[in-house]
């Protein structure tokens, strides 16, 4: 994804749906964009964006 992905995350949140880490590293995370419903991952968004990292702190979904 080229959009930054801080703005991702929370345009996808402010849509509805929902996202979670579904693995992390210091340096990089994957993390899973998932339907409203939460049944199904639509998109996978891969970053070694620091601001993104720093933004995530130690939340694991949406739900934190």
């Amino acid at each position: 994804m080229s959009d930054d992905p801080i703005a991702v995350l929370t345009r996808w949140t402010d849509s509805g749906a929902h996202w979670r880490v579904a693995a992390r590293t210091a340096e990089a995370v994957i993390i899973e964009l998932i339907t409203c419903t939460g049944d199904e991952v639509v998109d996978r968004l891969h970053t070694t964006d620091p601001d993104l990292v720093a933004w995530l702190g130690d939340r694991r979904s949406s739900f934190d």
